[in-house]
Parts: C-alpha cells; structure tokens; sequence
C-alpha cells in the first residue's frame, strides 16, 4: 500500500471533475468498470485504456508494454477486487475463487524499482502491463492481511458505491470524496432540516 499518492480525477454522470482517494491502489482499479451492475461503467476495452488507467494511478512506472491479454487480466483481477473489497466493506470474508485470481496476478513479477547514483529515486526500468498487475495485487494482499484491513468501506451517499480504505486517524471516514458526496450529503441533511423548521 502507498498512502503518499493523490488519488484518481472522476468524471460525475453531469461532468463534474472531482477527486477520489481510495487509501491504496488496488482500489484505483475499481472505478474502470467491474462485475455486475459495475459493468455499464466499462472503460478497460483496448490496450490503450488499460495504458491510460496505468499512466494515472498513484504506481510511477516507466514505459509499460499493454496487449490484449492484460486487458482481459485487468478485468479479472479488478473484478475480483471489487466482491473482495465489497465483502471486506459488510465483514465478510469473501469468495476462494477471488482470492485466488488475486494470488495469480501476484505471482508474476512486479516492476522493478531504481535508485538512482545521487542516492534519490530514479526514472522506474520499462516494464509490462503483468508486473503493473501483480503490483496492484500485491498491493491488494497487502491490504485485506495488514492493519487496515477492517477499514475498507463503502461510501455513505446512497447514491455512490465506490470503496476505500479509511486511514484517517480516527477511523470516520464516510464519503469517497468530501468534494463530491460527502459535500451533497451536507447540503441535503441541511435542506432537511430547514424544511423541517418551516413546517
């Protein structure tokens, strides 16, 4: 799990631009579609899309080759993510078969880190969409057995069905996103409560 990045820029239905930070990124995969009712917000169609989706999550890699195969290897592995996190968000345990996609795509190698000779960071080797994947599954095992594994949550809006994981210190965290939901749920507790007043 990585807590320094900044999340994922959505698009509301209305085409609003607001910011989503899940805590981790295997669930920046889950906003590309997803299995069931997620299905209608497909985007991982072509390689591209995939490349896309990789170039904006919090993961910094370099050059990374996508073919069709790792397509389909997204959708299964963000697919299983999704009733993994889901089931973890109601305290569940969640389905053998998906953790068992989930252990596959943590198998394979992930992308190799670099330092560079000042002793920073330096520009990540090229790698392939696999190492991306096991990457973001790993992260995924990192998550559902480390601390905050009982701290993955659905958000509050009845309107809204993105997950997260809360790391705020308190543990309260109940919208995906202040900017988005949890800002229309103030603004509707408020209109409640002032019809409430007038009548």
């Amino acid at each position: 799990m990585n807590d320094a990045a900044t999340g994922l820029v959505l698009h509301s239905p209305e085409g609003t631009a607001w910011r989503f930070d899940p805590g981790a990124l295997c669930l920046e995969l889950l906003p590309t579609g997803g299995p069931g009712p997620y299905a209608r917000y497909e985007v991982l169609h072509r390689p591209a899309d995939l490349a896309d989706w990789i170039a904006a999550c919090r993961l910094e890699t370099g050059g990374v080759e996508v073919g069709e195969a790792e397509v389909g290897a997204a959708r299964e592995l963000r697919d299983a993510l999704w009733r993994l996190a889901e089931a973890r968000a109601q305290g569940t345990p969640g389905a053998p078969a998906d953790y068992d996609v989930l252990n596959r795509a943590a198998a394979a190698p992930p992308p190799v880190p670099r330092i560079g000779h000042d002793g920073r960071p330096a520009a990540p080797a090229p790698t392939s969409a696999t190492a991306v994947l096991s990457a973001v599954a790993r992260d995924a095992v990192a998550l559902l057995t480390g601390p905050f594994a009982g701290r993955i949550r659905a958000c509050g809006a009845d309107d809204c069905q993105l997950v997260f994981v809360d790391t705020s210190r308190p543990g309260r965290r109940r919208w995906c996103s202040m900017e988005r939901c949890g800002n229309r749920q103030k603004v509707k507790a408020l209109r409640a409560r002032r019809a409430g007043q007038e009548g």
